[in-house]
């Protein structure tokens, strides 16, 4: 049984008229009734008594009608639904992010217009550092990933989003916290224990710490370190060290923290979004396209 068979039979079902029902299909009427015919013996049952005057249902006709009728709707929905899958507007995409791209404006903003945009797709995000991030792109276990920079296998493709300048996070009352409104030099810090991720943690931001203070001329003494941005502001805050996060990150309001810029040459950091290269989901591209725009007129509006 084919579905054009279920096409014919409710033709000549809602039309009563055999030649009516082949003009609305396009066909000759011999064909359309040796069609019908051919249905009513694959199905077992006689589904229309004619005569010459006139064409009727039988009561297993008005049953198999309305089945007829739902099994060709939802196929009509299951195409639908495979085309909107292609045009990427349905189905559902993880994302790995890591955790300070939540304190940017870009990257909530840019995530909200991509819900309103596709409401049909189930957006799955997971909180993870960037090497995570990475790794879980090439274990196919995401499909978009939003880091910092780190070095990357050449199987992956990143996209800058926008650049922020690194920030100092200093004690109110540290000495360095005075008299430097308009920033200072990391060089500056050279003396001080560091609040800061561990190695192992897979955060671009350990690399970056490490190139600016090899540069400034020292090496950072790490005296405590924590997975969270959050917990390291606050053992900044406890009087633990210093640190340096991104300048996003000054949109959180701790008690007894100040942020400073570092007017270091090469004192700013990045967000990206990596995908793997020749990566075909239809919903995984139309992420990139629409968060990368948003990203860029968001840029575009800043003074």
């Amino acid at each position: 049984m084919e579905l054009r068979h279920l096409r014919y039979f409710i033709a000549v079902a809602e039309e009563l008229h055999f030649g009516r029902a082949a003009e609305q299909l396009g066909i000759s009427q011999p064909p359309l009734s040796q069609q019908i015919q051919a249905l009513e013996e694959e199905v077992g049952a006689r589904l229309l008594e004619r005569t010459n005057r006139r064409v009727e249902l039988t009561e297993a006709g008005r049953l198999f009608l309305d089945e007829s009728r739902q099994v060709l709707a939802q196929v009509d929905k299951a195409v639908q639904l495979a085309r909107r899958a292609q045009r990427g507007e349905l189905g559902e995409l993880k994302v790995g992010f890591t955790s300070s791209a939540p304190f940017t404006s870009t990257v909530p903003r840019s995530i909200h217009a991509f819900r309103q945009a596709y409401p049909d797709v189930h957006l799955e995000l997971h909180e993870m550092s960037s090497a995570e991030t990475v790794k879980a792109l090439l274990e196919d276990r995401l499909q978009v990933g939003v880091i910092r920079p780190l070095a990357l296998p050449d199987n992956l493709l990143a996209v800058e989003l926008f650049r922020e300048p690194l920030v100092a996070v200093l004690r109110a009352d540290h000495p360095l916290a005075e008299g430097s409104a308009e920033g200072l030099e990391i060089a500056a810090m050279a003396e001080e224990p560091f609040v800061f991720f561990p190695r192992t943690f897979g955060t671009g931001l350990y690399d970056q710490l490490i190139a600016l203070t090899r540069e400034a001329g020292f090496s950072p003494r790490i005296a405590q370190e924590a997975s969270e941005a959050m917990t390291i502001i606050g053992l900044v805050s406890a009087g633990l060290g210093v640190s340096v996060l991104p300048a996003s990150f000054r949109r959180t309001r701790v008690d007894g923290v100040v942020y400073r810029t570092l007017l270091d040459t090469g004192a700013t950091t990045a967000v990206w979004l990596v995908r793997r290269r020749g990566e075909r989901s239809p919903l995984a591209l139309s992420f990139v396209e629409l968060v990368t725009r948003e990203a860029a007129a968001l840029m575009d509006r800043k003074p």
